[in-house]
């Protein structure tokens, strides 16, 4: 089975707590987001060794899974540091941000990053918005939902509830001969099927501000 890293929000629509017998006097219930009916990329693709182990971690998100304000959209919009466990053989890795809450037909893509080198097994917080990077050497970065290439973090509209951010991190057999001008995430879902030897998730949560 594949390895993933859950995040459970205990506080998401009052878990725990227990409810009054009468419905009439229960309380107003807060509204849950939207999910997009489109499937995330990682549904989408069959690594070749389901078994392997590919586990995500960043020190960006707390232990309750919740994505600091300083790599949101509403802060300084830095992408989070975040590191993974080597996979044997992988000659290059890829990452796709994804946030099925928005409210739209299809998630919201904030991320696209691909060709990160097969020895590197982290990325540094706060990369640069561009499509080709010198650090991770040769990695390269597709156009987000934002329209700009490179990431953008968490902007979940106000009273819309908590938004999950789904980091789905594939270990590939090599690079890939995609052109980030030419890259939406579907071009790179394709050029990535049959090439993914393992792949592993990480979700953080985050709500807009109250003053927003």
């Amino acid at each position: 089975m594949r390895s993933y890293a859950l995040v459970v929000l205990f506080a998401l629509l009052g878990c725990g707590r227990g409810q009054s017998a009468d419905p009439a006097t229960r309380p107003a219930m807060p509204a849950a987001p939207q999910h997009s009916p489109q499937a995330l990329s990682l549904a989408r693709i069959q690594p070749r060794n389901p078994g392997a182990v590919l586990e995500l971690v960043s020190g960006a998100l707390g232990a309750d899974g919740a994505v600091d304000m300083r790599h949101s959209a509403y802060g300084d919009n830095l992408s989070p540091p975040l590191r993974w466990t080597p996979v044997e053989g992988a000659g290059a890795y890829a990452l796709i941000l994804e946030d099925p809450d928005a409210p739209r037909e299809t998630p919201f893509v904030h991320w696209l990053i691909w060709n990160i080198p097969g020895e590197t097994a982290s990325l540094p917080e706060g990369l640069p918005n561009g499509a080709r990077l010198v650090t991770p050497q040769n990695a390269v970065q597709g156009r987000n939902d934002n329209g700009s290439f490179g990431y953008f973090g968490p902007r979940p509209p106000a009273g819309h509830g908590p938004h999950h951010y789904h980091f789905q991190i594939f270990a590939l057999d090599g690079p890939l001969g995609l052109k980030p001008e030419d890259a939406n995430l579907r071009a790179l879902v394709d050029a990535m099927k049959s090439r993914v030897l393992a792949d592993g998730e990480l979700v953080g949560v985050f709500e807009a501000p109250a003053q927003h």
